[in-house]
């Protein structure tokens, strides 16, 4: 029996569409077959797993925050450098100092170096090191450098005001700059009545709720107070510090100069202490603050002078004498033969060079060898060939005299014209000279007797002067930002020959390669600097570099150094040096983000010399101040506005961020007032400030759309040169120069509305402005901060 088969009218339905409505058996199916093609297999871990592994993680997190505490002041770590601030000047630091310094706690060692405020202190019971280091408010320099450094500060306020004005001041630079771990001490709540000892202690911890939330207090006024402080101090929790943390640094424990043999003012520089953050390098540049970059010959190695547990060493003659080894000159003694760690490799060492030297003649043309001579005479000498007609048995030097049909030769007639006019230019010269030199002689007598009719000018009377010139400008640039005066005397097109018109700010190209200054061919430039920085970073944390470990006791042989740093370190000043990474020796464009300190209220303009405190770094220079946007083109602002933050930009050398910023100005009375702070943005030589300056006219006739202006320029030639330039109102009209009329500088105008009479019409021209090269890494010392100098920038505390 055959089979049905189906005719060719049978109904074919349509498929089912599984992309929709897909099963969850499907779905998984298909997501395995993803994850086996993808390059990274991401295994799904259950809940208990996944709790598993986020137990391991806190486990090793908590492990690594264990082993940094243990390793800081340990008998292999580095000693825990201990920052001593007091915030109020009733405050004893020698008695903070003496409590701290007890036998029965252990051995201590006084610094011989200049200052006496700072020991070692050697606890075997703790099992701890500490390096006590102290600094006044009022050396602002000496405490930002130490803090830099300092693994811990611990801040003595006063029981009854907590802090004073210096005390205040010298906080807000230390928040700026970025604070490592802190501890709060009360020196002197035992000198009060018993009645307000909890009164005095209730009223503090509620003013110091506003600066350290969180944190308590401790007393410092008995050895039990200050055994107690000292384990704080060695179970507290460090918190890092970002610009130290990715580079080697070291406070300078001991130093020695060796003079070189040519020149006894430079010479080399022993510099020991220990090694912190990160392995130190010997070809790697050092970073000296304050004194600028130097190379590093050598690295040595000599043993601890501050040991935990001396080593005990028995004579062999007298089994019964034994000597502790802890002096610094027999350690040096004893290790002489294992003294040198690490030689510097000329191959290998990074270079000083800080600017690119520039070829004069690059992109100038070469002068012309004698082939392109000899193919520029034959050129000449071919379109030179004229055809004349002359007489027969005429020579080439005979034909060169004739003359064509409409060439004439110059007779006397004309000689005697060209020497007429000649004469006339001269006596009207000779007559122009003569009222010159009369004005002259006129305005040089008006200058002398308003010189004598005025008095003895005092310093002070100029100071205030300045100071009030400023306020004005600074007032007059926010009720007419940008404006300026169109000068009479010289014409606007030469006057702003370097400006021009944008259709918008926003939007309008600007190439930023364009007019660049003499001084850019002098820095270097990143190709991607947000990548290099990546790089360097992530080849810090992965790649193991050769040198002195962290915690090691090393003494650097520093090349090149001039005396007047050793002569600094042996008055008492700290010397502190950090290795710098690459490229951070080079010179750039830095731009850095800032907002103005509250503190603060007086003018700063643009290009004013400040004095800088970029990370680890001290400098002066003359920035510029531009608005902080997202845009490709950033305008310019001629004074530090203290409502908005701002970009400065300034020449200096490369630092990669993060790293903090501090800006400070330098009074005629010599003292540094902080006026602003915040962070490194970039380096970015490509980074464009614009300079905007607006034009201004003011309509004499209005008629529907269209308007005569006046007062914005005053001839006709420069209203032809600005016409393709677009106008705008201070209501909100736009509007074009049409044509001039007349002689002096009225100009017909046609708008998109009616204008109203008391509008004002508005020309934007811009041009791109760059920074003085007036980079200095030699700061002044300031004279120190008073209270009585700063309580009217700084309030005092209310204790109430």
């Amino acid at each position: 029996m055959a089979a049905h088969r189906s005719g060719p009218l049978k109904q074919q339905n349509k498929a089912h569409k599984g992309g929709r409505h897909r099963g969850r058996g499907s779905a998984q199916r298909d997501g395995k077959a993803l994850k086996i093609l993808s390059k990274k297999v991401r295994k799904e871990l259950s809940r208990v797993d996944q709790r598993h592994r986020a137990n391991q993680l806190r486990k090793q997190k908590k492990e690594a925050v264990l082993a940094e505490k243990r390793q800081l002041g340990s008998k292999d770590g580095p000693l825990h450098q201990v920052l001593v601030v007091p915030l109020h000047e009733r405050i004893s630091l020698p008695e903070a100092f003496r409590l701290l310094q007890d036998k029965d706690t252990g051995t201590v060692h006084v610094n011989e170096w200049g200052s006496t405020h700072s020991f070692m202190l050697l606890c075997p019971r703790l099992k701890h090191r500490w390096f006590f280091t102290s600094a006044r408010p009022g050396d602002l320099h000496t405490v930002l450098d130490m803090a830099k450094v300092a693994d811990t500060i611990v801040f003595l306020l006063d029981p009854l005001e907590g802090w004073d004005s210096t005390g205040d001041y010298c906080l807000s630079c230390l928040f700026a700059q970025g604070l490592p771990t802190y501890t709060l001490a009360v020196q002197g709540v035992s000198g009060l009545p018993p009645r307000k000892q909890i009164d005095a202690r209730k009223k503090l911890s509620k003013a110091v709720e506003k600066r350290f939330p969180d944190d308590k207090l401790l007393l410092l006024d008995t050895q039990q107070e200050a055994e107690m402080l000292l384990r704080q101090l060695a179970n507290q929790k460090q918190r890092h510090l970002a610009f130290r943390d990715r580079r080697a640094y070291l406070f300078a424990h001991a130093a020695d100069f060796v003079p070189s043999e040519e020149n006894n003012l430079v010479g080399t520089l022993k510099i020991s202490g220990y090694v912190r953050g990160q392995t130190l390098n010997v070809n790697s540049l050092l970073h000296i603050i304050g004194q600028g970059d130097f190379q590093m010959k050598q690295i040595d190695a000599p043993m601890d002078p501050f040991p935990l547990n001396p080593r005990v060493i028995k004579s062999q003659k007298d089994p019964g004498m034994a000597m502790e080894i802890c002096a610094p000159d027999a350690v040096a003694d004893m290790e002489e033969d294992l003294k040198v760690l690490m030689k510097a490799d000329p191959d290998k060492q990074e270079s000083l060079q800080t600017e690119v030297i520039p070829d004069p003649m690059e992109g100038e043309q070469t002068w012309p060898t004698e082939e392109e001579l000899s193919e520029a005479n034959d050129f000449l000498k071919k379109s030179s060939k004229v055809v004349k007609k002359v007489p027969k048995g005429t020579s080439n030097y005979q034909a060169e005299w004739i003359l064509d049909e409409d060439g004439e030769s110059g007779g006397e007639d004309e000689y005697d014209d060209i020497e007429h006019e000649d004469f006339i230019e001269e006596e009207s010269q000779d007559e122009g000279s003569e009222k010159e030199e009369e004005e002259e002689y006129e305005t040089m007598t008006m200058g002398e007797s308003v010189h004598d009719d005025l008095d003895d000018e005092n310093v002070d009377d100029e100071a205030e002067e300045k100071m009030l010139e400023k306020y004005k400008q600074e007032r007059l640039q926010e009720m007419f930002p940008d404006e300026v005066d169109t000068p009479r005397d010289v014409a606007a097109r030469i006057r702003f020959q370097k400006y021009r018109g944008l259709k918008s700010f926003r939007t309008s190209p600007w190439d930023p390669k364009e007019n660049l200054p003499q001084d850019y061919a002098r820095i270097f430039q990143f190709q991607n600097f947000t990548n290099t920085r990546k790089r360097i970073f992530k080849e810090i944390e992965e790649k193991d570099v050769e040198g002195a470990e962290v915690g090691w006791y090393v003494t650097l042989h520093v090349s090149k150094v001039p005396v007047s740093v050793y002569e600094y370190f042996k008055q008492g000043a700290p010397l502190i040096a950090f290795s710098l990474l690459p490229h951070e020796q080079k010179m750039s464009v830095l731009n850095m983000v800032v907002s103005r300190h509250s503190g603060n209220t007086e003018p700063v303009k643009a290009k004013e010399e400040l004095i800088f405190h970029c990370g680890f770094r001290r400098f002066r220079a003359s920035p510029l101040f531009s608005q902080h946007t997202a845009a490709d083109k950033h305008k310019f602002q001629r004074f530090l506005t203290a409502d908005v933050a701002l970009v400065v930009t300034v020449y200096g050398p490369i630092t990669f961020p993060p790293a903090s910023v501090l800006l400070f100005k330098q009074n005629s009375n010599g003292m540094h007032s902080l006026i602003a702070t915040g962070s490194l943005l970039s380096v970015d030589p490509d980074r464009m400030v614009i300079k905007r300056v607006v034009l201004s006219g003011h309509p004499f006739k209005i008629l529907t759309k269209m308007a005569v202006v006046r007062y914005m320029f005053f001839n006709r030639e420069d209203v032809l040169w600005f016409k393709p330039v677009e106008l705008r109102t201070k209501w909100g009209r736009r509007g074009h120069i049409k044509e001039p009329l007349g002689t002096h500088g009225h100009m017909k105008c046609s708008f998109d509305g009616k204008l109203k009479s008391q509008d004002t019409v508005l020309m934007n021209l811009y041009k791109r402005v760059f920074p003085k090269w007036t980079y200095d890494p030699c700061v002044p010392e300031p004279v120190p901060w008073m209270k009585s100098e700063i309580s009217l920038a700084v309030p005092e505390v209310d204790m109430e």
